[in-house]
């Protein structure tokens, strides 16, 4: 049994969507795959069509109450299964912090009734948290999804520490199995340079005992592609939602050459979007001359009817009529003292004697 996390402690760089769509293509294999939905958020979760909360209980319960996983895992595809998350188990840390081994609890319920599978699927959250190092220390690869971005590539540097201190001190078995490069852009300069500068570190320290001493960069990139992300809002993986896309051509092949076969690596240069659907068409031939035909005699149009024919007269012009141009308008200024009356003085009316004001006198 393969266990492999899927880990990046930046957000935003594709590891639900290359998790679930890597099961989605093992399983399509015929592998019995797992995926243990580490993530509060449950994105795997409802990417693979569960709902948080309303589909049993989840991996808090697990981690927390010492659930088996059998008890909680639910199967969503043929050779497929998954164990779901909620959002309670961002409360699981502040709990499983008094708990001697906590960084243990996950292999141990691996260990005890995962043995029938042939890959388990981790997709971690993005944080070094007390759930990634449950990953790290349940796993035996780890899988790294990365933008070719420049923070992205910084942040890779402090994920490798982290596996090698897990490596050394908890977990001796742990190994980085590679980087896949996802929302990838070949037309542009940054990501050509990117993976060059990843080729060229990894290449560096083959020889070297750390964890990342066997890790590549997977030739199967992953494209940016609109349909990856429409997926996960129908509840689907790439293949069950637009399995002639871009998104599952490239899962399909990472799922390939993640199992071992060799993919030949593609110099096609990669689009945002799917490309628009091009309908071929045959060249238009050249008109054929027409044949010359006699003068008609009369200037009527003929056409041919059923039997009778059927004769059209031209339409009859309407006579020129001319007319005389307009005369050019002249503006005249009126006379103001005409046209603006007098202000109305109003006449004044004397007071009534018996109505009283409201003036109030003040004198000093």
């Amino acid at each position: 049994m393969r266990r492999i996390a899927v880990l990046n402690q930046k957000g935003g760089v594709g590891k639900t969507t290359s998790t679930v769509n890597i099961a989605a293509a093992l399983a399509r294999q015929g592998m019995r795959t797992l995926v243990i939905d580490l993530d509060p958020q449950a994105h795997a979760t409802i990417h693979l069509g569960l709902m948080p909360g309303r589909s049993g209980p989840s991996m808090y319960e697990s981690l927390t109450d010492n659930l088996p996983l059998e008890k909680i895992k639910k199967t969503v595809a043929p050779n497929l299964d998954v164990c779901g998350s909620h959002i309670d188990l961002a409360a699981a840390e502040v709990e499983m912090i008094s708990m001697v081994g906590r960084e243990m609890i996950l292999r141990d319920l691996m260990a005890a009734e995962m043995s029938h599978y042939d890959y388990v699927l981790m997709d971690c959250p993005p944080s070094l948290s007390v759930l990634t190092l449950n990953a790290l220390c349940a796993a035996g690869e780890v899988l790294i999804p990365l933008q070719a971005h420049f923070l992205a590539l910084h942040g890779l540097s402090k994920l490798l520490e982290t596996i090698n201190l897990v490596s050394k001190r908890v977990n001796r078995e742990l190994k980085v199995a590679g980087v896949v490069v996802c929302m990838f852009e070949s037309g542009t300069r940054l990501g050509t340079e990117v993976v060059e500068d990843l080729d060229t570190f990894f290449d560096k320290r083959r020889s070297n005992t750390a964890p990342w001493a066997e890790a590549k960069v997977f030739k199967s990139k992953i494209r940016r592609n609109i349909r990856l992300a429409e997926a996960p809002s129908f509840g689907q993986s790439i293949f069950d939602y637009s399995p002639t896309s871009r998104g599952a051509e490239d899962y399909a092949s990472l799922c390939l050459e993640l199992v071992g076969i060799q993919v030949p690596e593609t110099s096609e240069i990669a689009t945002p979007d799917d490309p628009p659907l091009v309908v071929k068409t045959e060249p238009s031939q050249a008109p054929e001359p027409a044949q010359a035909t006699e003068p008609a005699q009369t200037p009527e149009l003929i056409v041919a009817a059923k039997q009778e024919p059927v004769v059209l007269k031209p339409k009859e012009q309407l006579p020129m009529v001319s007319r005389p141009a307009p005369t050019p308008m002249i503006y005249q200024r009126p006379d103001v003292s005409q046209s603006v009356p007098k202000p109305h003085v109003m006449d004044s009316k004397p007071m009534p004697a018996d109505r009283e004001t409201s003036w109030t006198y003040v004198t000093e």
